[in-house]
C-alpha cells in the first residue's frame, strides 16, 4: 500500500484519471515488479467509522483482485460519497471498470 505523503503527491501531479460514480481511479506508471495501492476517504464520506468501513470493503476487493493485476503500477483510488451505500456488487464492477481502463486490471498496459 502507498502511505508516504510524497508518493501521493507524485500521484497527484503525473496521474491519468478515470472515473466511476462510486469512485475515482489515479495512475502512474511504475519501475516496480508489483502494483502499489493508496486510498483517499475523505470527511465527505461521512464520520470515521463511515471511511473506515469505506477503506476495509476496498481494500477486501482489491485483495480479492490481485492475482489479475499487472505489475508496474501506483493507483490512488478515491471514494465517492455514493460508495458508502452501494452494495458489494456495486464496488466490485466499479473497481473492476476503473482499474481495467486504467491498464491495471487486464486490458492495455502501455498508458
Amino acid at each position: 500500500m502507498l502511505s508516504r505523503p510524497n508518493d501521493f503527491a507524485r500521484l497527484a501531479d503525473r496521474s491519468v484519471a478515470k472515473t466511476h460514480p462510486l469512485l475515482v481511479g489515479r495512475f502512474v506508471r511504475t519501475g516496480l515488479d508489483r502494483t502499489r495501492f493508496g486510498l483517499a476517504t475523505g470527511k465527505r464520506l461521512g464520520g470515521a467509522v463511515v471511511r473506515n468501513r469505506v477503506r476495509r470493503r476496498i481494500r477486501e476487493e482489491l485483495r480479492a483482485m490481485a492475482p489479475s493485476f499487472q505489475p508496474g503500477w501506483d493507483v490512488l483510488i478515491i471514494a465517492r460519497p455514493a460508495l458508502v451505500e452501494a452494495d458489494h456488487d456495486a464496488l466490485v464492477g466499479a473497481l473492476r471498470q476503473v482499474l481495467r481502463s486504467g491498464g491495471v486490471l487486464g486490458g492495455r498496459s502501455d498508458s
